[in-house]
This record gives C-alpha cells, sequence and structure tokens, in this order.
C-alpha cells in the first residue's frame, strides 16, 4: 500500500489509523511519500516560534525529526520524501507569496514531480494508492499538488512505453481518495468549539463547511482496534510544533472517544469494490 501525502503530520492526522493498523499485519507492506517537509507550518509551541517561516526558518528541519518520531509510533518504516529531503518547499495557504517560492511544491512541475513518485510506484508495486481529493480535502495548494501528481503517477506508472529507465510497468489496482462522511462532520462540530485553534470558529453550522460527502458516496471506513488508535495518538504527540495540548485533534478524541479518532473514511476512485458492511456497504479492508 502507498500513502501520498502533503507535509509531515498529514500522514498521522488523515490516516494514522490507517497507516497503523495496516503496519501490524505481517501480510502488508506500507511506503508513505511526503511531498514537503512543512516549512510553512504554524508554529504552535510558543518556545519554539523562532522556528518559524518568518523566523529563523528552520521549522522544515524540526518536522523532518517530528516525522521519523511519528512514522516510528505508527510502525511504519518504509518512507520517502518526494524527489528527495527537501526538494519541494510547503507552497503555504492558498493565495500567500509562499505559493511562489521558487521551490514551493504548488508551482512544481506536475509530470517531473510524478516521475519521481513512479520510481517508488514502480520499485514498490503496490496494489493501492491513497491520496487526496482535487480540492486536497480542504484547499491546501500543496494537498491539491499531491492528489494532481499522485493521479499522474498511476497513469505514468503502468505505461510500459514511459520512461523504461524507472523500471517494469505497474498498473496500480485501487487508488482511494481520504474524505470525511458529512454525518461526522456534523456530529463533532459541536466538539471543535471547545478547542484552543477551533478552525470553524466563525463557520456557524456543519452546513456551511466546504468539505465532506453525504454517506452514501462513502466507499470505505478503517476503524482501527485500541492498539492502532494509541498508536495514532502517540504519533499526534510526537508533532509538538504541529499540534498542542488541548488543539481539535484532542479535543475530539476526549470529548467522542477513541472511536472518533478510529474511523477514518475513504471513496474508492479506481478499482473494484471489495464486500462491505452497514447501511452504506461500506469497506472495511482497503485491499477487499
Amino acid at each position: 500500500m502507498l500513502f501520498v501525502h502533503a507535509h509531515p503530520d498529514d500522514e498521522t492526522v488523515g490516516t494514522g489509523a490507517t497507516l497503523a493498523h495496516y503496519a501490524a499485519r505481517p501480510d502488508v507492506h506500507l511506503t508513505v511519500v511526503t511531498c514537503t517537509l512543512g516549512e510553512e507550518g504554524e508554529v504552535r509551541v510558543p518556545h519554539l516560534a523562532g522556528l518559524a517561516a518568518n523566523e529563523a526558518d528552520q521549522l522544515g528541519g524540526y518536522r523532518y525529526w517530528e516525522y521519523r518520531q511519528a512514522t516510528a509510533a505508527l510502525g511504519v518504516t518504509d518512507t520517502h520524501f518526494l524527489g528527495g529531503v527537501a526538494r519541494h518547499r510547503d507552497s503555504g495557504m492558498m493565495g500567500l507569496p509562499s505559493n511562489d517560492h521558487p521551490r514551493a511544491f504548488w508551482g512544481a512541475d506536475v509530470d517531473t514531480a510524478a516521475a519521481d513518485l513512479v520510481a517508488v510506484v514502480r520499485d514498490r508495486a503496490p496494489e493501492v494508492l491513497v491520496t487526496y481529493d482535487p480540492d486536497g480535502f480542504y484547499g491546501h495548494p500543496d494537498h491539491i499538488q499531491a492528489h494532481r501528481v499522485a493521479m499522474r503517477a498511476v497513469e505514468l506508472a503502468a505505461d510500459p512505453d514511459w520512461r523504461p529507465d524507472l523500471g517494469p510497468a505497474h498498473d496500480i489496482r485501487k487508488v482511494y481518495w481520504t474524505t470525511m462522511p458529512r454525518s461526522l462532520i456534523e456530529a463533532q462540530f459541536e466538539a471543535f468549539k471547545g478547542a484552543t485553534d477551533n478552525p470553524f470558529a466563525d463557520v456557524a453550522s456543519a452546513a456551511e463547511l466546504p468539505f465532506g460527502v453525504p454517506d452514501e458516496d462513502i466507499d470505505a471506513c478503517v476503524s482501527a482496534d485500541g492498539a492502532a488508535t494509541a498508536k495514532k495518538r502517540a504519533a499526534m504527540a510526537a508533532y509538538a510544533t504541529q499540534i498542542a495540548p488541548g488543539d481539535w485533534l484532542d479535543v475530539i478524541g476526549d470529548k467522542l472517544g477513541d472511536a472518533a479518532l478510529a474511523a477514518e473514511h475513504y471513496r474508492l476512485v479506481k478499482g473494484e469494490r471489495g464486500p462491505g458492511a452497514g447501511e452504506h456497504g461500506w469497506e472495511a479492508d482497503l485491499l477487499a
């Protein structure tokens, strides 16, 4: 299985329970590819504020170290930075001057970046790839670009005439995009109000949020067990600069229980949907 993410911590926040769940299976090999070091991230710890991009600009190196601790906590041992460590820089939020940095991932040539991912795909030969939807789940330029690069790599990796120097062609069987069901967003919306970093403080209701899909559009839900969920919490704790005590992820887990952290949802956009259960027939196994 291959997971393609934009920044350190995205693998944990969006798919940490899933990664921990499959990392514990001896029959599954996991690879995580991360596209940037997250240099433009917000520093949530006051005594580390000097690392920020507008200060010493050392946050990327610190997040690299956090990433190593977090992926180790999840049990993931095969990790790569797209094109090499620091090849692409965090672009920052949409519309900021950081989008125009000469190394910003947002400005990278898609086919060139995809070639670096094709090399990983052809070497690891994953059956399943997981990445973001075309809007990057919430509109961040690096998430959008990660989607573009991942989907282009899926196409190119399967073409035996394209860059045979990168290895034999490989056709990935299933591709998933991360998502959240609208019902879950609505259930969690009130809990966000207790977070110190509530990202929706100016939003009146969950109906106004620009992400999430109807429950019937979900194809899979991986519900991790307690051990995997504990690993996700440990990985979250490793990201001291990004996830401070009392932030929304902690609040969700504390108010709604570990089940809220354990369940991660996906849309299948390539491949055959396996057997499912429940009202909407969601898969419980991405390898089904």
